[in-house]
């Protein structure tokens, strides 16, 4: 996604020139002919993420479409004030690229990871967040939303599906497959997982990669048994308050396959973590069984 993502930006700052592009000290190789042939449109501003914000708000204000690149805990956490003033009080579009989702930079430690991201995103209004599950996706997603004028945050992941590359539209869910038995929701990079599990089931399969603004009616229209199975690479519960407002007066019974809330101290590969934290077919397996033999 972030090869995608970078070739993307190289484009659009040869060829749109009302464009600009921020990064701090990440992913400069890749798009080092445009640094060096744009300097006014394009810069690495070093270890600067709030001031980074800043400078992307005046030149949001000034008519320019910003988009800025860096490690997801870094944009989110580091510059929440930013975030909260000088974007969305200032209803300014800007696009905010972050990699390193959740624990995609196993080695490095805690000081890296953001399960936390969409949930913090989605509680300052006027900002929208979306979770592509491929490069495909980015890249989708990407044109159809950045120039809607909101803050966007986009989370890049290392690890995309692979056998369910399906299209994507901003702001809605995909219906992957239906069923009568319960209704499964997939987010973003979950959908191989739930997949392996869910192909052969008799439910509901729904695909999220706009977490916000969150796609209420095709839930509302998918979702019979009032049976719900929410697998997300994010702290669990991040959809909670979306699901119950989209499901409002049904009496509903909502499993999940997330990560817990609690800090990450361990240590381990990526696939290790995901196998500890239970994000894991096996998983989705165990949680799908349990909800369909309840009465």
């Amino acid at each position: 996604m972030r090869r995608a993502f970078l070739a993307r930006v190289a484009d659009m700052i040869r060829n749109e020139p009302d464009t600009t592009y921020f990064t701090v000290d990440i992913g400069m190789w890749a798009i080092r002919d445009v640094l060096r042939d744009f300097p006014d449109r394009c810069t690495n501003v070093g270890i600067y993420e709030d001031g980074m914000f800043s400078i992307a708000a005046g030149m949001a204000r000034r008519g320019l479409v910003p988009t800025i690149f860096g490690i997801q805990p870094y944009l989110i956490e580091r510059t929440l004030e930013q975030i909260k003033m000088d974007l969305a009080y200032q209803k300014l579009g800007i696009n905010v690229v972050g990699t390193g989702a959740a624990v995609d930079y196993p080695k490095y430690g805690y000081s890296h990871y953001c399960a936390e991201d969409a949930q913090i995103i989605k509680m300052i209004p006027g900002c929208e967040f979306v979770a592509p599950g491929s490069a495909k996706q980015f890249i989708q997603l990407f044109d159809q939303s950045y120039r809607d004028g909101h803050p966007t945050f986009f989370r890049v992941s290392d690890h995309p599906n692979v056998n369910y590359d399906v299209d994507v539209e901003f702001g809605k869910a995909n219906v992957i497959r239906t069923g009568s038995k319960a209704t499964v929701i997939a987010v973003s990079v979950m959908l191989d997982e739930v997949m392996k599990v869910c192909a052969d089931k008799d439910v509901t399969v729904l695909y999220y990669t706009t977490l916000e603004p969150f796609d209420h009616k095709t839930l509302a229209e998918n979702c019979p048994s009032g049976k719900l199975l929410v697998v997300e690479p994010e702290y669990e519960g991040t959809l909670l308050y979306d699901i119950h407002k989209a499901l409002s007066g049904r009496p509903l019974r909502i499993e999940q396959v997330a990560f817990p809330r609690e800090i990450f101290r361990n240590y381990g590969t990526y696939d290790e973590k995901m196998e500890h934290y239970g994000l894991t077919a096996e998983a989705i397996r165990t949680k799908l069984d349990k909800l369909l033999n309840e009465e």
